[in-house]
Formats: structure tokens, sequence, C-alpha cells
């Protein structure tokens, strides 16, 4: 039996297996769809809305219910409720009832006519990164707002034309452009990056799985056995049905994200197609690699789950890598989301020319290097060792 036989027996055995055991649909296919939905369902809007807030009113002036009022008609605050005073208002923060709340201390309005400084605080819960600094930016622009209002009013008394109290209130105009991203759709920000990477976390649990289950249900021998023991050929015709699925599922994605949401992608999409591709096969690499540096399916499984958890923070989605630690920033280059990223960002949103990204596609094609220098210890694992927990 010629090499691609032999690799097509083994992918043939692999389908079969892949058809009758559930585990392998519901991780394969169920487990991506899910997570898909809830991500993309998450903040379909773009933004969270009517974040519930509350406001502690001491002053209660004509002034002061016209800044609440302008703050409540904010698309990301709602105002819910009136507190009698701060006591109050923190313990219905601390009981998650609200995420932040607006305090203007008596004599506020007075101190502003008398042209003295008043003070306004406001509070918002650090525990919930994205509500509470969204309301935070509402009720610091709502200050500002304020406080502008107080002065111009202050300068028509004086005689001032509005040309003239604007110059004073701002004297550089400042206009703000997102690029790339200019309605601020967290939906981008987050499904990008977080749906290749949870796929990448399923694809190297599932791989890992595979192979030990053939320790477990000792038929490893009969594996390897159809390539007459060739441990290249065997793992390319296990793997092959497991990579065409999951390139399914990726492409899937892709063609949700930039086909039905219309996600920003300035260089078509055959270069994200490449991208998950690359994505996929290195995540299949570090599974077999992980297969044959740890003879153990427990800590194989708690490593690849711990490279994969630690992949999204290290990738700099989230938090920029020119910021982390030096040996931080060299141990990102380590993982293949961080790569994937990176293209994404090169070719999805600022559509450069692929060659640009050419050290991170060369780096994702050299993940495939890794099974390389496991595959004599695989082999004498499947051939020798028994199955342990």
């Amino acid at each position: 039996m010629n090499g691609l036989k032999q690799v097509l027996a083994v992918a043939k055995r692999e389908k079969n297996r892949l058809l009758v055991r559930p585990i392998y649909l519901f991780c394969m296919v169920i487990a991506p769809i899910i997570a898909f939905i809830f991500f993309t369902t998450l903040m379909s809007e773009g933004l969270p809305s009517d974040l519930p807030a509350g406001v502690v009113d001491e002053d209660n002036t004509s002034t002061t219910r016209e800044v609440i009022r302008n703050l409540d008609a904010f698309q990301q605050t709602d105002i819910i409720e009136h507190y009698p005073d701060v006591a109050s208002a923190r313990v219905a923060m601390q009981k998650g009832k609200i995420y932040a709340f607006y305090y203007i201390p008596k004599g506020t309005t007075q101190l502003a006519i008398t042209g003295k400084q008043p003070t306004v605080s406001f509070y918002t819960v650090a525990s919930y990164i994205i509500p509470g600094s969204l309301a935070y930016r509402d009720m610091k622009m709502m200050s500002e707002y304020a406080a502008g209002a107080v002065g111009r009013a202050s300068l028509y008394a004086k005689g001032y034309t509005e040309d003239q109290a604007m110059a004073v209130l701002q004297p550089i105009k400042m206009e703000i452009h997102a690029v790339n991203n200019p309605s601020l759709n967290y939906s981008v920000y987050l499904c990008n990056t977080l749906l290749p990477g949870i796929i990448m976390l399923i694809i190297m649990q599932v791989t890992i799985y595979s192979i030990y289950v053939e320790l477990k249900e000792e038929t490893a021998k009969e594996w390897l056995a159809l390539t007459d023991n060739d441990i290249v050929k065997a793992v390319i015709g296990k793997l092959l049905p497991q990579l065409l699925v999951w390139l399914l599922m990726g492409v899937f994605i892709l063609f949700v994200l930039y086909g039905w949401w219309r996600f920003p992608l300035n260089r078509g999409i055959w270069p994200m197609v490449l991208n998950m591709l690359m994505l996929i096969n290195a995540s299949i690499a570090f599974g077999v690699f992980l297969c044959g540096a740890l003879p153990s399916l427990r800590w194989a499984l708690s490593l690849a789950t711990l490279w994969g958890v630690l992949s999204f923070p290290i990738s700099g989605f989230s938090f920029p890598q020119m910021a982390f630690p030096n040996p931080l920033r060299a141990l990102s280059w380590l993982f293949p989301l961080r790569h994937y990223f990176l293209i994404y960002v090169d070719q999805a949103l600022n559509g450069l020319p692929l060659y640009y990204s050419w050290p991170n596609i060369a780096i994702q094609i050299g993940f495939l290097a890794l099974p390389v220098m496991v595959m004599g210890r695989l082999k004498r694992f499947l051939l020798e060792f028994h199955y342990t927990h």
C-alpha cells in the first residue's frame, strides 16, 4: 500500500470515528456555534446602551435638574433612581442595581452663579470594565458640558458674542475620527479575536483527546498498523478529517462576520481565509506537540487550556503589547493567536498588502515544525506506553 493510500485509509477510519462519537460533534460543531451566537449577539448594537445609573441631587434646582435630564438623554446612561444621600446610592451600587451614580452637593448652583468653583462627583463600578468606563465617560462629559454652559452664560452676561464666548471656552476645536471602526462597535473589537481564540483552544483540546483516546481504548497499534508504523502518515491521516471540519467552521465564521455583519474588511476575504487556515494548522501542530512532549492526558489538556487562555490577554487586542514587560513581550511571539491578530489588523482593518504581514505568516507556518520535534517520542509512546489519566 503506497503512502497516499495509507493516509487515506487512516483518514477514512478517523472519519468513521468522528461520525459515531457525540463528543466530536459537540466540540467541533455545536460548541463553536454556541460561542459564535453568544458573542455576535452580546453586543449586536455595537455598544451597550441604557446602563442603569443613579443620582444624588442635594441641590435640587432647575439647573441641576436640567443637568440630570441631559445626562439621562445620553445613549449609554439611563437614570433609574434618585437617592436621598450618597450612602443609599453606594449601597445600591454595591448590590449591582446601578453601575454608577452622579452626586451634586447642596449649593452647587449658587456657587456657579457667583463665579466660584463648585464640585460635583461621580462614582463608577470599576469591577465591570465596559459599563463602568462608559458610565464614567458620560458623567465626565456631562460635567464638562455643565461647566461650559455656566461659563458661556457668564460671558454672555458680560456682552460677549457667541463666537467670542466659544473662542474663550474652546480656543482649539478638536475633531476625533476613530480609524477603521468609526462606530466604536465593541462587537468588531471582540469577535474578530475572541472567536478565533476559542476555535484555537478547542482545536488543541480535540487534537490531544483524539490521540490519547487511541491509548485509552487500546487501538493505537491498530491505528499505526494501517501505515506500517509510520507515525508521520498516521498522524496526517488521523488529523486530515478534523482539519477539513475546522476549516469549514472557520470559513463559516469569517463569512458571517464579514458578509452578514459587514465588519471592516479592507483587503477582501481571502487573506483572512489564509489567516484562519494558518491558525488552525498551528493549533493542531501545537496539540500534537503536547501529546509527544507530555505522556499524560491530564497534563497535556491542562497545558493546552492554560496556553489557550493566556493567548487572549497576551495577543495584545485588549492591552497593547508594547506596554508589556520585556519578558512577556518576547513570550507573546510563541502564541499563534498573537500572529492571527496582527495579520487581521494588517489585512482586514488597515488593508495593507500581504507582504507587510510576512513575519507573522512565517511564524504561523513555523509552528508546523513543532510536531516534527516529538514524532519519534510520540511513536514510542503509542507503541509502548499504557494509558494513564
